[in-house]
């Protein structure tokens, strides 16, 4: 049965008719009284998009997902798992899909207030996880990802019907403007880019490692660019930058010796449950696009 409603963000069009829209759905659902989050940080996630709460994690939490981090990409029988996204080039580790689901850890860490309050508030409602994951970026030879909306290839993917998602991105190494640190533009989560191209089968194998369809094209990049300019993430490790599912963002190589990872957590509200792709011909895996949306609860 097609479950897949009304399309709202069409999107991986033919060139001639990939342009930019107006996103028509709020970027901040809740208010002041939903959660820990003061009216002044709401409305400033709501006009850029994004937020950034110091020390988030104490140093000894850090410290201590950090070893997490070092046990998971140590892990032989771990590196076979398809979860797991190793470097184009060099074969390292990059990323690890699903680890909430692998690391007793991790999952205690999605259901922190700390974190889980601050989705719940953002989005107005109850939340799930749609996708988790670790990012590891080595130093001299950390690859970069390209700009792009997390939303576009939900919803184009994994038909996510609207952009009522929140990622939180927690810093387990300092973040310095030189070493791969995330790249946002503010105000930029207000216009959809529609993309090119048509969503080829299983995409999710070599997007994962770099993405080629679902990108926009330099001029959107351009303008969006030249209205609302470009910021850069930075800070000590165990901050955490909340950003809406779709600000455009990016990240450069790492070429210092300074390594760079994160814990990466995707809530979405449960009232925007994923259906059908909007642009594919089948559904990405569920551990990268979950399926399972019993509310996180304490």
């Amino acid at each position: 049965m097609d479950t897949r409603i009304g399309d709202a963000y069409p999107t991986r069009l033919p060139a001639a008719d990939a342009g930019a829209i107006d996103r028509l759905d709020p970027t901040v659902w809740g208010g002041e009284a939903d959660g820990p989050i003061d009216a002044a940080t709401l409305a400033s996630h709501d006009a850029k998009g994004y937020s950034v709460v110091e020390g988030l994690l104490s140093p000894a939490e850090v410290q201590t997902y950090w070893q997490e981090l070092v046990r998971l990409s140590g892990d032989e029988e771990l590196k076979a798992d398809e979860r797991v996204v190793t470097e184009k080039s060099s074969g390292e580790v990059r990323s690890i899909f699903e680890v909430h689901r692998i690391s007793d850890l991790i999952a205690e860490l999605v259901r922190d207030p700390r974190v889980l309050d601050r989705a719940r508030q953002i989005l107005g409602s109850e939340v799930y996880v749609h996708q988790s994951r670790v990012n590891y970026m080595p130093g001299f030879r950390g690859n970069g990802f390209y700009w792009h909306s997390d939303f576009e290839t939900w919803h184009a993917e994994d038909g996510m019907p609207v952009p009522r998602a929140v990622s939180c991105s927690i810093a387990l190494t300092d973040n310095y403007p030189f070493n791969g640190g995330l790249m946002v533009m503010p105000g930029s989560q207000r216009t959809f880019v529609q993309c090119a191209g048509r969503t080829p089968e299983d995409n999710y194998k070599s997007s994962l490692k770099e993405q080629k369809i679902g990108v926009p094209s330099e001029d959107e990049i351009a303008k969006l660019a030249a209205e609302h300019g470009i910021e850069q993430f930075t800070g000590a490790a165990g901050s955490a930058l909340w950003f809406d599912s779709n600000i455009m963002h990016g990240s450069g190589n790492n070429i210092t010796p300074y390594p760079r990872s994160n814990i990466f957590l995707v809530f979405n509200s449960v009232d925007n449950a994923v259906v059908e792709p909007f642009a594919a011909e089948k559904r990405r895996p569920e551990f990268i696009a979950a399926r399972d949306f019993t509310p996180v609860r304490r």
